[in-house]
């Protein structure tokens, strides 16, 4: 099956800074957005200029909003206006007396109220939980500490969850059941959809997500070979819906279809994609685990690249699809380090993980095989992707020698 795609490629703009590291920089520029795209930014093509969240004006005057502006902000205290989003509130930002009498908030009240014998239940629990439970070698959020956004205290409590929420999401090959398709389609559909993220500057997350909408569909609807761009399409539409900050609407789906759908397909297809997952579509990614992974490792840029590289691949292949995505995240970080010549799994990615090197060790041949194994001339997405300036060309890096590999994957699990 061809799926029809757009004409336009993407235009390529040299990249603004080497970057070196995984460093607060980077971090940063990724909550707004991933750098996806090799156009560098969240910029969309022109080509979708017409048809991309366009900036509206304000039916509201200037003159009607300046007297709004004013009315609400005579009535809010200067302290309570001002916000910072990287500096929690300290006692200094507290209100003071006022006429003689103090300000107290209603958190204060209820502290106030409190019997005395209860006031070490009022301590933070997720400090001294985190301080209890994680060694402080392995403690890779202690920087961030005091950075109530990025929630140090609770960040591996959270990828923990994310962990054991996969085993809900654990799918078998279900293409058995699909009398009408095939490995080779889905993976014209996967390759399709890379471009489809290219070409719309999308997070590498809303890829992830997409994909993984796609086969737990497919998992549980039987579907024909003319209507499947339409589920990967309609799923990329969920996933930038529940992934960005300006998802695209449907027309940008049915333009980049080709007008091969029409707008109440997709609606119907949305509610059919909705109603057989049950709503349950925040699935955990490997992209999510990649990254934390490569913090604790301590991983430049250009490696946590080669690895994204390696993960996205195994998109495209039907054998992957039953794979955990923490495991399949662990697997493709440790092929990298042993390609880049950075050593193996060391015991605070063990520890972080969950994941011994023998619980890896045969997903890691897996993936060298695919990497060894001629590429379909069809799919070449991800390949033309990852071979440009602005993803460190790591799609040209050679494969590791397999005996450098073995020697690799031989040694003894590190301890605990």
């Amino acid at each position: 099956m061809a799926l029809q795609r757009s004409n336009n490629h993407c235009s390529f703009s040299k990249p603004q800074a080497k970057i070196n590291g995984l460093d607060n920089e980077d971090e940063a520029l990724h909550v707004k957005r991933s750098p996806s795209s090799p156009q560098g930014g969240p910029k969309k093509r022109s080509a979708f200029v017409d048809l991309t969240n366009t900036n509206k004006q304000n039916a509201v005057s200037v003159k009607s909003g300046k007297s709004m502006k004013k009315t609400l902000t005579s009535k809010v205290p200067v302290k309570a206006r001002t916000c910072s989003r990287t500096k929690c509130p300290s006692s200094d930002d507290q209100p003071k007396k006022d006429g003689g009498q103090v300000k107290r908030s209603v958190a204060e009240d209820i502290t106030a109220s409190l019997p005395k014998d209860r006031s070490a239940a009022q301590q933070p629990l997720g400090s001294a939980a985190q301080e209890q439970k994680i060694p402080e070698e392995f403690d890779i959020d202690k920087e961030l500490a005091g950075d109530c956004c990025m929630s140090p205290e609770y960040a591996k409590d959270i990828f923990d969850y994310l962990r054991n929420r996969e085993e809900k999401f654990v799918l078998i090959d279900y293409m058995h059941n699909q009398p009408d398709l095939s490995g080779n389609m889905r993976g014209i559909l996967v390759d399709w959809m890379v471009e489809v993220q290219e070409n719309f500057g999308l997070n590498h997350e809303t890829l992830y997500l997409a994909v993984k909408l796609t086969d737990h569909y497919l998992s549980v609807t039987v579907a024909m070979k003319e209507s499947l761009q339409l589920i990967g399409s309609t799923a990329m539409l969920i996933a930038a819906k529940f992934e960005e900050q300006c998802p695209p609407c449907v027309d940008d789906f049915l333009y980049i279809c080709d007008d091969a759908y029409k707008r109440q397909e997709f609606i119907v297809m949305e509610r059919n994609i909705l109603q057989g997952l049950k709503f349950d579509i925040n699935i955990p990614v490997p992209y999510r685990f990649l990254r934390r992974y490569a913090k604790v490792a301590h991983a430049s840029m250009e490696t946590l690249t080669l690895a994204r590289f390696v993960c996205e691949l195994s998109l495209l292949e039907l054998e992957l699809v039953p794979e955990r995505a923490s495991r399949l995240a662990s697997a493709c970080l440790l092929l990298a380090l042993v390609t880049k010549g950075l050593g193996g799994w060391t015991a605070a990615l063990q520890f972080h993980s969950g994941y011994t090197l023998s619980d890896l060790s045969p997903l890691v041949r897996s993936l060298y095989a695919m990497l060894a194994s001629p590429s379909d001339e069809k799919l070449k997405a991800v390949e033309y992707k990852y071979s440009h300036k602005v993803f460190f060309e790591v799609a040209k890096i050679p494969l590791v020698h397999i005996e450098t590999l073995e020697e690799a994957l031989s040694e003894h699990d590190v301890p605990q």
